[in-house]
């Protein structure tokens, strides 16, 4: 059988980032190896301080990955059985499916029709005695509009965490994305902005004590070997993909601006086409673009079209939180969520990575303009 041909545009290209600083990560990588600083140790401890720093939070808990950075936070804020948490409708699953395993059930709330995220207008008629938080994600890279949130939040004595695991350096309102709510859960997927080499997570507070006892439960209940003060789990980021994402800190801030600059070509050059929609950033917020994602209600006779010519595209996601089976004893209508339902047929991400070349940008563009007539 031959292998399927490479395409000539594709989503992302983690090999080129690699080749493109291969010296700093051969180092990093050989530097723990040489030192046998596996799990935790010397690497992790930099990266956390590091991470804190970039974004300007207190303290930073390192851990396995991004989905295990929400269950954590939810375990340290104290979720029980009975209690409501009110999230978006339109997300990867991890952001609801830790509300369940938390203990918690979910509350999920329509999205604002621009910007993919959580419509603060629709939030306070979901609130109840038994609502004890609000996990607003920060969708495509784009903030959710975090003063509105919290200033429900404040009203009603609830916590926010916030899903921070597709805005590294995302801004709002002055501030970094991540910094407004008690805890903010991060991924370093490999295919993040900021992506490790492998599966790593990361989990921002202000709050000194909930960062001690977010530690204790990450590391099976204790800050040191054989002093389990409560029961945890094992969620450790190993010193490999610490070291690996510490070099690529270093470099984030020239890959946003990147990310930045292609999303204002695509804006430039798709704008006023036929049907289609493309991101609109809201005031205050500072879009991170880890995804550049259109609409356009033949969706996926676009994304047919544009695989004909080689180019790669995903859709995120092909169903709305509600609408997937494991949500369907929540017996979701289409009227219950219509923004996010609306969404689920219409969107379609375009490739965007600061490595691309205006070439293969170009065949992109070209190809989306083809089709829109």
């Amino acid at each position: 059988m031959s292998e399927k041909p490479a395409a000539k545009v594709p989503f992302a290209d983690l090999h080129a980032q690699y080749l493109s600083i291969k010296r700093e990560i051969d180092a990093a990588i050989c530097g723990v190896i040489g030192s046998s600083a596996f799990i935790r140790g010397p690497y992790v401890d930099a990266f956390e301080k590091e991470f804190a720093a970039l974004t300007g939070a207190a303290h930073c808990v390192s851990c396995g990955n991004g989905t295990d950075a929400l269950y954590i936070a939810m375990r340290a804020l104290g979720v029980k059985s009975g209690d409501e948490v009110i999230t978006t409708a339109h997300s990867w699953i991890s952001t609801s499916e830790t509300i369940t395993q938390a203990g918690g059930n979910v509350v999920f709330c329509d999205t604002d029709l621009d910007t993919f995220t959580i419509d603060p207008a629709l939030i306070e008629a979901k609130i109840n005695p038994r609502t004890v938080g609000i996990i607003p994600v920060h969708l495509y890279g784009q903030p959710a509009d975090m003063p509105a949130i919290m200033a429900i939040a404040a009203k009603h004595r609830l916590w926010v965490l916030e899903d921070c695991a597709q805005a590294h350096l995302a801004r709002c309102a002055g501030k970094a994305a991540g910094t407004f709510g008690s805890a903010a859960a991060f991924s370093f997927y490999p295919g993040k902005n900021l992506g490790a080499m492998g599966d790593a997570g990361a989990i921002l507070t202000a709050d000194g004590v909930l960062a001690e006892r977010m530690a204790m439960f990450a590391r099976h209940g204790g800050l040191s070997k054989g002093d389990h003060r409560i029961e945890g789990m094992n969620s450790r980021m190993d010193g490999l993909q610490a070291a690996i994402l510490s070099v690529k800190m270093k470099h984030l801030e020239a890959w946003t601006a990147a990310r930045r600059r292609l999303a204002s070509v695509y804006d430039r050059e798709l704008a006023g086409l036929s049907e289609l929609e493309i991101p609109i950033v809201s005031g205050g917020r500072e879009h991170v673009y880890h995804l550049y994602a259109v609409r356009h209600p033949r969706r996926d006779e676009l994304k047919k079209f544009l695989a004909e010519r080689g180019i790669e595209t995903v859709i995120n996601y092909p169903a709305a939180l509600p609408f997937l089976p494991a949500y369907a004893r929540l017996g979701a209508r289409p009227g219950d969520y219509p923004n996010a339902f609306r969404h689920q047929s219409m969107v379609l991400s375009l490739p965007i990575f600061p490595e691309m070349t205006g070439d293969q940008q170009g065949a992109v563009i070209e190809a989306v303009r083809a089709f829109c007539g």
